[in-house]
């Protein structure tokens, strides 16, 4: 029987909280690609597309309960580490990298998947084993693996800003679930250690990346190319911005990848650091409001998930603004709700329709 409470806790402050950020995301869109005339349909109409099939998601996710992912959690994980290992033995190869895999007819990026996938199942794993002294060092071994295969798994196809994400992620989760002090000291000399050592393992393009991070005038009409362009843009917004669809940079096509990467960029060009404050406002408090989704959370499951997807929305935001001022390498990552991207639009959905799911369900034990 339909329970009326699930729809009276229904959180629509939040979702026109994601539609707000949406429609702008779709305007800036349209101003970033209107000297384009190849793209049949428009770009910014296909993130429109894109963002009545997240709404879709949405609604499906929310007609079942969330508990019952704690049971598929280990399931999901397992079928995941698969696709991703097909990646690397079948998948399709774009640009120099290979991320897709065909299911059905549908390409499918399994990097993006695992994001979900990883809050799930880590939520499953602290949710159980939960202590008030926190989690030793032989304690983090078994989440340790759980979140370092699929990055090593990623990072070979090479996507390095995704595994990062991932890794970020159940980071976030892991300190929130609480490690011991003598844990984290150990961690952290084994982060650094690994940063160093990792720099060997890189490809040569993710060096010139962080070469180009520390020092974008040695290469500028190469590696540097994208942020000082980028950096260009952000600063020539002032105050209030050129106005709507009057950024040099942006119309001049100055700025490259400004409909997915960049797409912060064109914004702070045209409405200046007050839109750019606005904006931030706006993703401050989704992110916010889902840290407070897992406070309310009446189990522990719950509470881990929201955590979960806050992060990941939180480490995107982070990274990617971070990347179009020059304050962080250049990975490619997109901005929540921002950049055009079918599969960002979709991953970010879900992990919203989790959101919601937990929130609505908070009265039910």
């Amino acid at each position: 029987m339909f329970d009326r409470r699930l729809v009276t806790h229904f959180d629509w402050t939040y979702l026109l909280l994601i539609l707000l950020i949406a429609g702008i995301g779709i305007a800036n869109l349209f101003s970033a690609t209107s000297s384009w005339t190849t793209a049949v349909p428009p770009v910014y109409l296909k993130q429109f597309y894109w963002l009545g099939l997240g709404l879709l998601i949405i609604a499906v996710i929310c007609l079942f309960d969330y508990r019952h992912l704690e049971y598929f959690s280990f399931p999901l994980y397992g079928g995941n580490l698969l696709l991703l290992v097909l990646v690397l033995a079948v998948g399709r190869t774009s640009m120099g990298a290979t991320r897709w895999i065909s299911l059905a007819g549908l390409n499918v990026q399994p990097s993006e998947i695992m994001k979900i996938v990883i809050i799930v199942t880590l939520a499953r794993y602290f949710s159980d084993k939960a202590h008030l002294r926190g989690f030793s060092l032989r304690e983090l071994i078994v989440p340790g693996l759980l979140l370092g295969i699929p990055a090593l798994l990623i990072m070979k196809q090479p996507d390095l800003g995704t595994a990062l994400l991932v890794l970020c992620i159940g980071g976030t989760m892991a300190l929130y679930a609480g490690v011991q002090r003598s844990a984290f000291f150990v961690l952290c000399l084994t982060g650094l250690a690994a940063a160093v050592g990792g720099w060997f393992l890189l490809h040569d393009y993710q060096r010139q990346r962080i070469l180009t991070f520390l020092n974008p005038e040695r290469d500028p009409l190469g590696a540097g190319y994208h942020i000082i362009q980028s950096k260009i843009a952000v600063g020539s917004g002032g105050f209030s911005g050129l106005g709507f669809m009057k950024g040099t940079q942006s119309q001049l096509s100055f700025l490259p990848e400004r409909h997915t990467d960049f797409a912060f960029s064109v914004f702070a060009e045209e409405w200046g650091l007050t839109g750019c404050l606005l904006l931030l406002a706006l993703y401050c408090l989704i992110v916010l409001w889902g840290l407070n989704i897992a406070l309310r959370s009446n189990d522990r499951f719950g509470m881990y998930l929201a955590l979960g997807v806050s992060a990941m929305l939180f480490w995107h935001i982070v990274v990617n603004l971070g990347m179009v001022i020059g304050l962080l390498p250049v990975v490619g990552v997109p901005l929540p709700l921002f950049s055009y991207g079918g599969t960002s639009m979709v991953t970010t959905m879900i992990g919203v329709g989790l959101l919601m799911n937990v929130s609505m369900r908070r009265f039910m034990f």
